[in-house]
C-alpha cells in the first residue's frame, strides 16, 4: 500500500487496487531488482508527497524522471542540489528571469516551488538509467492521468502548465473553466530555442490568473 501523507492518500486509495497498477507494481519489482531505476524508491512519489491536492495553485508537467545518476528525486524538471542544472532547467530559470526578474539560483533543486503548491509531476514517474521513456507504457500514465484529472474537476482555480507535445497531449484531460491552460514549446534547447517557450511569461500569466480569482500568488524565488 502506498502512503503518500496527506488528502491524495484518500483520493488515490482505490487506484492501489486496480489491476493496472498492480501490474505496474510487479514490472518495478523487477526493475529495481535488476537494473538502476530513478528516482530511489522512497522518493517516487515526492510531486504528491510535497504538494497536496488542495495546496495545488500550478501543475508543471514533466515527462519523465531524468535518467543518470544522482539527478532524478521525484520532481518534473528538478534535480538534486549538488548536481548540474540540466539545459532544459536552465532555460526555464533564463525564462524566470526575464518574465519576472527572478535571479536563477545556484542549484537546480524545485523543493520551494513544492511547498509553494507548483505540482511537479511526470507522467512517468521512474526510469532505467541511461534510458530515455524506458518505463513509459507501464502504467503509470493511467495514475498519473487521474491525478490530472482529479485535480482538473476541483472548484478551486489553478493553473495548468504544458510545456512541448507529451504535456500539451493531457489538454483532453482538462475542460474546467475555473481553471488556466497554459501552453508553449518544451524548455529543452532543440525546441526552446526554435521559438515558442522563451516569452512566453508563463510564470507571471500564473501570479496574474490567481491573483484575478482571488487565490495567493507564487512566489517563484528559490534560495540558495
Amino acid at each position: 500500500m502506498v502512503s503518500i501523507g496527506n488528502e491524495w492518500d484518500g483520493l488515490l486509495k482505490d487506484e492501489w487496487e486496480k489491476p493496472y497498477y498492480k501490474r505496474l507494481r510487479g514490472f518495478l519489482k523487477r526493475e529495481y531488482r535488476d537494473y538502476a531505476v530513478y528516482p530511489d524508491m522512497n522518493d517516487i512519489f515526492n510531486a504528491l508527497k510535497y504538494t497536496s491536492f488542495s495546496d495545488v495553485k500550478a501543475v508543471i508537467l514533466g515527462q519523465d524522471p531524468y535518467h543518470e545518476p544522482g539527478q532524478a528525486h521525484g520532481l518534473c524538471f528538478s534535480v538534486k542540489k549538488g548536481v548540474s542544472p540540466p539545459p532544459s532547467l536552465v532555460n526555464i530559470f533564463t525564462e524566470l528571469r526575464n518574465d519576472c526578474g527572478v535571479q536563477p539560483p545556484k542549484h537546480g533543486e524545485l523543493t520551494d516551488w513544492a511547498k509553494r503548491g507548483v505540482l511537479l509531476l511526470n507522467t512517468t514517474l521512474t526510469v532505467r538509467r541511461g534510458s530515455a521513456n524506458s518505463h513509459r507504457g507501464a502504467g503509470w500514465e493511467v495514475l498519473t492521468d487521474r491525478v490530472i484529472s482529479l485535480l482538473n474537476e476541483r472548484e478551486k482555480p489553478l493553473a495548468f502548465i504544458l510545456w512541448g507535445a507529451n504535456a500539451r497531449a493531457k489538454i483532453t484531460l482538462l475542460g474546467n473553466r475555473a481553471h488556466t491552460v497554459l501552453i508553449a514549446a518544451h524548455p529543452s534547447p532543440l525546441s526552446a530555442n526554435k521559438g515558442g517557450f522563451f516569452g512566453c511569461g508563463h510564470f507571471s500569466k500564473t501570479n496574474a490568473f490567481l491573483r484575478e480569482k482571488g487565490q495567493g500568488e507564487i512566489d517563484w524565488e528559490i534560495e540558495d
